[in-house]
């Protein structure tokens, strides 16, 4: 396969694929130690769907470089972009600067697509080949800066450096100490006027890698198994086509995507992508490892970023960001869900870990004592234990005093715990006294914390023996589905809430807030259940 049929303008693309919507190619990185394996592994990433393969020699052993490279590029399922990284610029070659040099040339001259040559010898190779490329391949300049993302106007003049070179396409590589890092290679991405490959590196890059379809970067890397990466932070190719739609993602795309510190454990990526597509909706919806919620909202201030799911541990700092709250949320002094209007773009919160939550217990009641409770909830009356006095802990509390509930909050800092009791006419215990805390039998107990949730999933928020003296527990944590709470629950005989269940019906009501249009409610259960 030639350069030639590889799709590379916004054009060819639309004839091939109606429903595609930029020309940002997948490239899959094959790093192994012989040819075979190589070779193999291109077909997978075929297979998969990337567009071209990237072969690093500098992963084989014995390279014999005539021979495996007409190999690998003669026999190659898609088309070839050749790196030989040395280990000065974060790859694995340690040898003889020439002879790696020498391996790019040839590589032209049997027939690659592109190579990848270093800025820092760039001059020097062009030189080598007298200003003339054999074929028709493109060379990609490249810097890596694994420190850091410098400044808009520092990456601007290495641009300028690169393209000096003589470079067919233009590749930066930074690395996120920040979420906010992206979008000084996004602003980069949108003015160059050349062909230009711009990610940032880490987790906290991971949208440079996904939104790049939307600011016109040339290509991303998607790896072929979780994990075996070339550079932090790289998604694999699956998840880039169907789990991000990456396809479909294009200039006019709406960014959503939930906020916290953790966030590789969360769900809604895989919850609110096929629903967004299902629904026809251009909309992308991304885990956002967020630091600082302000630098956040500050540094992604344009229209097309227009809502967020809130979770541990910035629903109360989203609250404070608010230009307009609803009342709920305000009484509850947290967020679960900001939206961008789109006439005045005012950022407005709302909590609908609420509404998710507490319907999600009195359906579990309802199940629990097989009574239809019409007029009141069943919650009423009851001694409903919340355990934690975050953004979640604050939900729970209010919703079971609107419900009627008597309302008891433990916290491990007894004065938040005092504090949230007061505003729900509740009593304030600390985490310690838990153990020992079962004035009757009958309570209702809801974890809010984060106690539990993968990978600690060995720990739990309360003994055991406790628990017998509960007829429902309810745990907020999804990831895993059964907690040990759970499990030794249901061990004790009391029925169980799983987080799951507010999450769905949540999720109900975000979606609609983040597209105006009705929640695909057999779709979104059916994703969730796949996916926990």
């Amino acid at each position: 396969m030639t350069l030639e049929s590889i799709p590379l303008t916004a054009m060819d693309l639309k004839t091939a694929d109606g429903a595609r919507r930029n020309s940002t190619l997948i490239c899959a990185p094959v790093m192994a130690e012989s040819v075979d394996q190589m070779l193999v592994l291109t077909q997978k990433a075929k297979e998969l769907g990337a567009d071209l393969v990237e072969f690093r020699l500098d992963y084989l052993k014995n390279f014999s470089p005539r021979r495996d490279l007409e190999i690998l590029i003669k026999q190659s399922a898609l088309p070839t972009l050749i790196t030989y990284r040395p280990k000065w610029e974060g790859g694995q070659y340690d040898g003889d600067e020439q002879k790696r040099q020498e391996a790019l040339r040839l590589a032209m001259e049997l027939g690659a697509d592109f190579i990848d040559v270093e800025l820092q010898v760039a001059q020097e190779f062009y030189n080598s080949i007298q200003g003339k490329k054999p074929g028709k391949v493109k060379i990609i300049v490249s810097s890596h800066n694994y420190q850091n993302t410098p400044s808009v106007e520092d990456i601007g003049n290495l641009v300028a450096r690169i393209q000096a070179t003589g470079a067919d396409i233009v590749k930066i590589a930074t690395t996120a100490l920040d979420i906010t890092d992206s979008a000084r290679i996004f602003e980069v991405l949108v003015h160059s006027q050349v062909p230009t490959i711009g990610l940032v590196m880490g987790e906290k890059g991971l949208i440079s890698r996904i939104l790049c379809a939307k600011f016109g970067g040339f290509l991303t890397f998607g790896t072929l198994e979780a994990g075996v990466i070339s550079a932090p932070g790289q998604p694999t190719v699956k998840d880039l086509l169907d789990l991000y739609n990456f396809r479909q993602i294009g200039p006019d795309t709406k960014v959503h995507g939930v906020i916290g510190n953790p966030i590789g454990h969360s769900k809604s990526p895989h919850l609110y992508n096929p629903s967004f597509k299902s629904a026809g909706f251009n909309g992308i919806y991304l885990p956002l490892l967020v630091d600082s919620v302000p630098n956040f909202l500050n540094t992604y201030s344009s229209p097309d970023f227009v809502g967020y799911s809130y979770t541990i541990p910035h629903k109360e700092a989203g609250l404070k960001c608010c230009d307009e709250i609803d009342p709920i949320a305000q009484a509850i002094g947290a967020i679960s869900c900001m939206i961008r209007r789109p006439n005045d773009g005012k950022l407005i919160g709302y909590n609908v870990d609420y509404l998710g939550a507490i319907a999600a217990i009195e359906e579990g009641l309802r199940a629990s004592t097989s009574t239809n409770h019409v007029s009141s909830s069943p919650l009423a009356g009851k001694l409903f234990v919340v355990i934690g006095a975050g953004g979640a802990g604050k939900a729970l509390a209010y919703g079971g005093y609107e419900k009627g509930a008597r309302v008891v909050v433990a916290n491990r800092t007894y004065e938040k715990a005092k504090e949230l009791a007061s505003k729900v006419g509740g009593k304030a215990i600390t985490l310690a006294e838990l153990d020992n805390f079962y004035p009757e039998d009958g309570m209702i107990l809801a974890n809010t914390t984060s106690v539990g949730m993968k990978p600690k999933t060995d720990a739990t928020p309360i003994s055991k023996k406790v628990l017998s003296h509960y007829s429902l527990v309810f745990d907020a944590i999804y990831t895993p589905k059964w907690t040990r709470l759970l499990q030794e629950a249901k061990e004790s005989g009391a029925a169980v809430v799983f987080g799951t269940e507010m999450f769905i019906n949540q999720a109900f009501v975000q979606f609609q807030k983040f597209t105006g249009l009705p929640a695909p409610k057999e779709l979104i259960r059916e994703i969730l259940a796949r996916n926990t």
